[in-house]
């Protein structure tokens, strides 16, 4: 599998998405402890993930968070996830996992599924900074 390491998380997004990369930049700017490392899911990386989980694309087409003690994590719950190391007071958002997963997961599939139309869409994936370039995987 992928090699990442121990006290590192790993984000996989729609690299072509405007509101993926705005998330992303938005992980990078709040990552106080330097945890998240990323890669598209377009990349090799990512490929990689998809393929050895089995995951459907069709149906989970945005964010997973990948730990290699934990697998993956997706949509709603993932999202969390990484708010909850993101400090105060994002890491309040984990009061959302009172709601079913179910009535999360509606809510984000709803944006998912209208976020080309409402942010728009890239030709290619982002390319980050030279500074940034630590923390994206190929």
């Amino acid at each position: 599998m992928i090699d990442i390491p121990k006290n590192k998380k790993l984000i996989l997004f729609d690299g072509v998405c405007n509101l993926c990369n705005s998330s992303v930049q938005y992980v990078i700017k709040h990552d106080k402890k330097d945890l998240f490392l990323f890669a598209p899911l377009q990349s090799d990386i990512g490929q990689n993930i998809i393929k050895h989980y089995n995951i459907d694309t069709n149906t989970i087409d945005s964010i997973l968070l990948y730990t290699p003690e934990q697998g993956i994590t997706y949509k709603s719950t993932a999202a969390l996830q990484i708010a909850k190391h993101l400090g105060f007071p994002r890491n309040l958002a984990v009061i959302f996992f009172i709601i079913p997963t179910v009535l999360r997961n509606w809510v984000y599939d709803f944006i998912a599924r209208n976020r080309y139309k409402w942010y728009g869409k890239k030709e290619a994936c982002m390319i980050p900074t030279p500074e940034l370039k630590r923390k994206f995987l190929e």
